[in-house]
């Protein structure tokens, strides 16, 4: 995990032994029902395994796009942090995006 981050759980008070490490959870993300994805696009970016041609190639992610359902928060469609397209995860987030306002205004 980035350093940044492990300084935003501490202020947070998450105790760092209550998270898992990606090598541990990526077999189990086919059986998660949901992942929520909040900025991050970088570390849950499908284009590290497929895009020869992003700079995230090769990169390590976790392999939220495997769940069965992805809801992704991001503040703006700009690139990440190693200035990756957002493409793959935008395509998650417009489909989950669609099936949450049809589920809310059917049962709202």
């Amino acid at each position: 995990m980035p350093g940044h981050m492990n300084v935003l759980l501490a202020e947070a008070d998450i105790p760092y032994t209550d998270l898992v490490e990606m090598d541990d959870i990526n077999p189990d993300m086919p059986q998660v029902d949901v992942a929520l994805v909040v900025g991050a696009n970088d570390v849950v970016n499908p284009a590290a395994r497929t895009d020869k041609t992003s700079p995230i190639y090769g990169m390590p992610i976790i392999d939220a796009d495997k769940a069965r359902s992805v809801f992704a928060i991001k503040r703006s469609k700009n690139p990440g942090f190693a200035a990756s397209t957002t493409s793959s995860i935008s395509r998650i987030a417009r489909g989950c995006c669609s099936v949450t306002r049809r589920t809310s205004s059917a049962s709202w």
